[in-house]
């Protein structure tokens, strides 16, 4: 089994060779690619994924490569996870909307449309070469923003599916509390990529959000900063992207006094980059957490063992797929962020329950904006970013353009 990574030099990347390595019973990768145009960090990151690999005994043959044509051949699967323009691109996406009174957020928002402009023709490049070399080869998405690219790559044809840890990491988070598996836990969980509540949390067929409601609300309200009462109001747990939405004055006034996460994760890319290079560190180092993506490996390996048919049966996986009337007042076309079963045979959503009009207006008003930022990133033109920005219900503030 090959499997590639586009955007190896990432210093997410260990996370990912750690799960491979510690879940090879699961995903028996023979060849694992790690591609980035940037040979410093390639090397670094590249040189301490062998030596994980070699920790645990995992037999794949691991190499780097800047090149991606020299890459694709025979590929199972290929996980694109890149950053067009860096951390200093992200740095400006997460400034700029500030001066118009706009969270400034890289994901969604008016900075997260500059970066689908800039990212949407870089995948699609990318999966037309998977397309030559590696036709049969499954593209999971793992490159912000989720939504939009995912549904680029879905309405060009290609294989692919979105990958977030935002659900693994609620799952992770409830099993804890309940004091079960993670894999006991099935999640409710309904939305678009960033834009998700968790609607229940089941343990063999019984539904425990309630219970983790009433006992634990002020803890899970804490990690994702939004009033408990909130959560006891809408019955539901939001993922901490809503905080962007339900307080968002409140996050602008804390980004126009703080450093920017760019800033944040810029150096500790530099400090992850200097412990990579130690060639006694054979481990991931705890500073990765702090990174992002906790889980990111689980549900990597998860994803791509169900896609590439090492399980008996399919599996309930939450990803970013078409809608195809799963939610019946969004467009078929849209990609959604929902629990599916997946399998060799492909991804199906599984049933969803009527989703409340608190909810359902949100997800539809961000649709209609993911829809015009794919537009604008496809064809381009001032008029197509204007009317993606007016969408959007942040940015909807903007100056129109002017001639």
């Amino acid at each position: 089994m090959k499997i590639v990574v586009v955007g190896g030099g990432s210093t997410y990347t260990p996370e990912l060779v750690d799960g491979m390595a510690r879940l090879r019973d699961v995903l028996p990768v023979d060849e694992l690619v790690l591609v980035d145009p940037d040979s410093h960090r390639l090397d670094l990151v590249g040189g301490f994924s062998h030596r994980i690999l070699a920790a645990h005994g995992h037999p794949a043959n691991l190499r780097t490569e800047t090149s991606l044509d020299r890459s694709l051949e025979g590929a199972d699967a290929v996980l694109i996870q890149l950053r067009v323009g860096g951390q200093e691109a992200r740095s400006g996406d997460e400034s700029w909307p500030l001066e118009c009174g706009c969270v400034g957020q890289e994901t969604t928002g008016a900075g997260g449309l500059a970066k689908a402009l800039r990212t949407v023709p870089v995948v699609l490049d990318i999966a037309d070469q998977v397309r030559r070399r590696a036709p049969q080869a499954w593209i999971v998405d793992f490159t912000n923003p989720v939504g939009i690219v995912t549904r680029a790559l879905l309405e060009a044809g290609h294989r692919a599916v979105g990958l977030c840890n935002v659900a693994i990491g609620f799952q992770r988070r409830f099993a804890r509390l309940l004091g079960v598996r993670p894999d006991q836990v099935a999640l409710d969980h309904v939305g678009l990529n960033h834009l998700t509540w968790e609607r229940a949390a089941y343990v063999d067929g019984t539904d425990r959000l309630p219970e983790l409601l009433r006992t634990n609300a002020a803890e899970l309200a804490h990690e994702i900063e939004l009033p408990e009462e909130l959560l006891h109001t809408l019955g539901v747990v939001p993922s901490y992207y809503l905080r962007y939405y339900y307080a968002h004055d409140e996050v602008v006034r804390e980004l126009l006094d703080a450093p920017t996460r760019a800033a944040r994760v810029s150096a500790l890319e530099t400090e992850l980059l200097q412990m990579y290079a130690d060639p006694g560190l054979t481990e991931k180092p705890a500073l990765l957490m702090e990174r992002g993506g906790a889980y990111y490996s689980e549900a990597a390996v998860d994803l791509i063992a169900a896609l590439l048919g090492q399980q008996t049966q399919s599996s309930r996986q939450v990803v970013n797929l078409r809608n195809d009337g799963t939610l019946p007042f969004l467009p078929d076309h849209a990609v959604i962020e929902v629990p599916a079963l997946v399998g060799h045979d492909g991804v199906r959503p599984t049933p969803i329950a009527e989703v409340d009009p608190v909810f359902a207006g949100l997800v539809s008003a961000v649709t209609a904006y993911e829809h015009l930022a794919l537009d604008a990133a496809l064809h381009g033109g001032r008029a197509r970013v204007f009317k993606a920005l007016l969408a959007h219900p942040w940015s909807g503030r903007l100056t129109a353009p002017t001639d």
